[in-house]
Formats: C-alpha cells, sequence, structure tokens
C-alpha cells in the first residue's frame, strides 16, 4: 500500500503539472519565441508524460497484486475458520460462510486499492488548489470550498448505500444458503416431488434479493449521477472564474490555460474522491459480515494433548440427547459393535465421538488412549479417532480422489476389496481414476456408501467409528462387506454403530444400547439366542 500510494501520488501530481506546465510554457513562449525554448518545453512535457504512464503503470500493478493478495487471504481465512472442527457460535449456514469467504472477502479487500486512491486523489485536488490559489486566491479557494462541499453532501448519500449495501449482502447471501440446502436435498426432493414448492421457496428468497439489489444499484445511481454533476459545476465554476479574472486582466493569458486545463483535470481526481466513501461503506459492510465468522468465539476451547500410544476407546458415563449415562469401553485391538434400538440415541452417540458435540456442553467423559478428549488437541484426535459419519460426503474428482484424499494412504487396495467397491471399479476403464460428479450424483446410493465407507477404510486410523455402513446395499454384499471390514481393520480398534446382522456377527462382541443406556453386552449368536427383544430388533 505504501509504494502504490506513493506511486499514485506522483502519477496524479504528474497529471496536475501538465497543464501548470502548459499554462508556464505559453505564458514564457509569448516572451521568448525561440527554438530554444520550445525544446526545453516539448523536453519537459515528455518528461511528465512519462512520469505519468510508469508511475500509473506500476503503482496499478502493485495495489492489484496487493488487493489480490489480500483477497486470498481473506477468502482462506473464513474458509479455514468455517472448516474449522471445533464448531463457532454463528448463526450463518453453510451457504452464508461460502458467499462471505468469496464475495465479502473480494469487496473488503478493495480497501487496498480505495486508500491509496483516496490519497492520490487529495494530492491531485491539493496540488491544483494551491497552483490556481498562486495565480489568484479566488480559484483556489473555490476548488477548496467546492470539494469539501462535495465530499460533504456525497458522505449523507454514501451511509445510505452502506445500510442498503449491508441488507442487500445478507438478503444474497440467505439465497446462497438456501441454495447450498436444495442442492444437498435435491435427491429427496425429487423422490418425494417436492422440488417444484422448493423452487417456489428459492424463487421468493431470490426475489427479495433481487430487489433489494435494485435498489442498490438506483442508490448508487443517484449517487454517481450527483457526483458527476457536483464536479462538472465545480469545474465550469473555476472556468468561468479564471476568464472573468482573465477579461478583467488579474491573470495573465498562461494563467488563464492553466485554470482552465486544471478545472478539466481536477474532474478526474475529484470524481475519483467522491467515489471512495461509496466504495468504503461496501467494504465496511462485507468487513462487518466476516467479523461475524472471524471474530465469533469458540463453542469450546480444545485442548493441546496428545492420545497416549495403545488405541483404545472409553465411553463413561455419557449423557447427552438420547443417551442416559452410557458406559463401555472398547480395548485396543477391539472390533465391538453397537446396536441401537433407537436412531436417535445412535445419532448422538456418533456426535459425541465425532466432536460435532464439544465436551463441555454434555455429562460424562470420552476417553482415547486414556485422555479425555477434553483434554486433547483436535488435530491429535482426528490423527488417533475417524468417525465416518451417515452420510459422508462425496466430492467431485475421481474415485481415487475420494478414497484416498491426501494421496497418502498405502492400503488404498486393501479397503476398496474390504468395502466392495470392486465391481465399481471394475465397471469403468478408468478403474480408480472414474470421474465422480458433485456429490456423487452419477453413483447409486449403494455406491456412494461403499466409496465413503473405503475412504474410511484407507485412512488406517487406530480407532474407527462407522455408523450403519450397508444400510444402502444388499444383503450378499452386506456379509461380504462385514467379513471384509473384519479381516481389514484385524489388530486395530474398531467400533461399529449397526443393526446389520452380518456385521453384528463379525465383531467380538455386541453391545445394546436401548433408552439411551447399554442394557446387554455377548457376542451376536449368544444374544439371538437368549435375548427375545434383540432378536426382534436385528434379525431381517
Amino acid at each position: 500500500m505504501a509504494w502504490g500510494t506513493l506511486l499514485m501520488g506522483l502519477y496524479q501530481a504528474g497529471e496536475t503539472a501538465f497543464p501548470i506546465a502548459l499554462g508556464l510554457i505559453v505564458e514564457h513562449t509569448m516572451r521568448d519565441r525561440s527554438p530554444q525554448a520550445l525544446g526545453v518545453s516539448v523536453a519537459a512535457l515528455a518528461v511528465i508524460i512519462t512520469t505519468v504512464s510508469l508511475s500509473w503503470r506500476f503503482g496499478m500493478r502493485i495495489l492489484q497484486k496487493a488487493n489480490t493478495t489480500e483477497a486470498h487471504r481473506w477468502r482462506v481465512r473464513v474458509a479455514g475458520r468455517g472448516l474449522q472442527p471445533v464448531a463457532r457460535d454463528v448463526d450463518l449456514k453453510s451457504g452464508e460462510v461460502l458467499t462471505i469467504a468469496t464475495e465479502d472477502a473480494d469487496q473488503t479487500a478493495d480497501i487496498i486499492e480505495v486508500v491509496p486512491l483516496l490519497i492520490s486523489s487529495l494530492v491531485a485536488v491539493v496540488i491544483a488548489a494551491v497552483a490556481l490559489g498562486l495565480a489568484d486566491v479566488r480559484l483556489g479557494l473555490l476548488v477548496i470550498v467546492g470539494t469539501v462541499a462535495i465530499l460533504s453532501v456525497l458522505s449523507v448519500m454514501s451511509r445510505r448505500i452502506g445500510s442498503s449495501t449491508r441488507e442487500q449482502q445478507a438478503r444474497v447471501a440467505r439465497a446462497g444458503a438456501k441454495v447450498a440446502d436444495l442442492i444437498i436435498g435435491l435427491r429427496p426432493l425429487h423422490g418425494f416431488g417436492g422440488n417444484h414448492a422448493a423452487f417456489r421457496s428459492y424463487r421468493e428468497i431470490s426475489t427479495e434479493a433481487k430487489r433489494q439489489s435494485v435498489t442498490v444499484a438506483r442508490v448508487s445511481g443517484v449517487y454517481a449521477g450527483t457526483a458527476l454533476a457536483l464536479n462538472a459545476v465545480l469545474a465550469a465554476a473555476v472556468t468561468l472564474t479564471a476568464g472573468w479574472l482573465a477579461f478583467r486582466g488579474r491573470i495573465g493569458i498562461g494563467e488563464l490555460v492553466m485554470a482552465v486545463g486544471l478545472a478539466q483535470f481536477v474532474m478526474e481526481p475529484l470524481k475519483l474522491f467522491s467515489e471512495m466513501p461509496k466504495y468504503v461503506m461496501i467494504a465496511r459492510a462485507s468487513a462487518e459480515r466476516m467479523a461475524l465468522v472471524l471474530a465469533a468465539p469458540p463453542v469450546t476451547t480444545p485442548g493441546t494433548e496428545r492420545p497416549a500410544a495403545g488405541g483404545d476407546l472409553e465411553v463413561d458415563g455419557v449423557r447427552h440427547g438420547a443417551l442416559r449415562k452410557v458406559r463401555f469401553r472398547v480395548r485396543a485391538g477391539e472390533f465391538v459393535a453397537v446396536a441401537a434400538y433407537q436412531p436417535l440415541a445412535a445419532a448422538d452417540l456418533a456426535a459425541v465421538l465425532a466432536l460435532n458435540v464439544p465436551p463441555d456442553t454434555y455429562e460424562g467423559t470420552v476417553r482415547v488412549g486414556g485422555r479425555d478428549l477434553a483434554e486433547l488437541a483436535v488435530e491429535e484426535v482426528r490423527e488417533h479417532l475417524l468417525v465416518n459419519p451417515y452420510d459422508g460426503e462425496i466430492f467431485a474428482g475421481t474415485l481415487r480422489s475420494n478414497i484416498d484424499p491426501s494421496g497418502t494412504s498405502r492400503t488404498v487396495p486393501e479397503a476398496v476389496e474390504a468395502s466392495m467397491l470392486t465391481d465399481v471399479v471394475a465397471l469403468h476403464r478408468e478403474g480408480l481414476d472414474y470421474a465422480v460428479r458433485d456429490r456423487g450424483a452419477n453413483l447409486s446410493g449403494g455406491q456412494r456408501q461403499r466409496l465413503s465407507l473405503a475412504r474410511a477404510l484407507a485412512a488406517d486410523s487406530e480407532v474407527l467409528v462407522l455408523r450403519d455402513p450397508t444400510t444402502a446395499v444388499d444383503a450378499v454384499t452386506e456379509q461380504l462387506i462385514a467379513r471384509g471390514v473384519a479381516k481389514l481393520r484385524r489388530d486395530r480398534t474398531t467400533l461399529v454403530i449397526t443393526s446389520s446382522p452380518a456385521l453384528l456377527d463379525a465383531a467380538d462382541r455386541v453391545l445394546v444400547l436401548d433408552e439411551g443406556v447399554i442394557t446387554a453386552e455377548d457376542t451376536h449368536r449368544n444374544l439371538l439366542a437368549t435375548d427375545e427383544a434383540y432378536c426382534v430388533a436385528v434379525t431381517r
């Protein structure tokens, strides 16, 4: 910004110097009409033009690079905050955060260019006022008073632009959030015929955003028109005053040429100067929206410890949602299944283990490697404990990039085989490089589920938690997946929350979760033989 401000100030000074130089050339040429004087005059103008050209070129290059770099920094910071595994206490949907991370970040970074241009325009106005004041004090005072009057009028109008822009940005962000929600739920919406109603709902929100955008455009148009008219009035006033003074003999011909040239030139910096409040208000409105994300206090403060080696998982007296004092332990290397009779209890247990629920908002303790979750750094938890969500997201890319996003897994072939994704790979000539559309639109429900499972297995984490990983596959495939998972995860700690008989049978032991508590614990076959309620709940 400093270098850009210096160069743009030099540019505006050169622009202002051009009509001043013309006035001086006219004044001296009328007295000394020699070829030498003409040569000196042409050389002086050439120096001024070269200075103007180079300072503009390099000044704008520096400022635009700084603007782009700053916008990138803000986008990364907002996106990083939105992707943080620890939830933030921000009442914004993901679509709104997306808008803030793109449009608002760009508009906030515009201040990098606005400030230097504002300063350089001020330099031009001051030089013009001083030059005119040296010719005649009244001309200099006219420029100064006129500039102050113009900025006073426009500063009042810019406040209206700021308030209208804030409302427009909020409505556009809400429309973006609505689109994100609709895209996520598009498949089920088509399933029960709700897509038309959803489209009407989005159209209403988008129409509100459009109306507000039209309001902002109308206010901005009035602002721009008023600024242009006021600048033209000031330029005309300076020109007419200079003409009157020349007619009265108060200033010479050269000073008249200078005054007329400055009156024409000063319209550009004045126009730029008068537009700055509008851009400042827009940048401020965007910055305030970014502050909602960047300055929001964390819901919980993660610890800094590392889990001890061993890979065991312990849930001790956890009470949250549908869970009522749940207690169990999965020893290192053990394969344990949880048969949850109520789906809500299964969801709450998975949410607690996945750190979607901050440890200080529920009773009881969850330990990984002998350490409380509240004491562990989130990054350390992610390295040791992976909870694969029930509705795992599929990303645009390839099968390989979805299974191994980081490109560092050594167990991709084994994960593909264990998840029974081999038929999908064999179905296409590209194999693992087969292109996957956004959200897996070109895959069936069962294929998406197996792809998500393959990704979880390929991560090869010390502790793996799976929730209903086979609900979208047939019974034969489910049986093969159960065997494959048990084989691949041998000697690795695994917890599966499921009602699948195949997975329950593959587990070393089964924990029955009923009414929020563990009511039974045994092997799948022993429970089938001794527990009638279990038999009814899990047999198909």
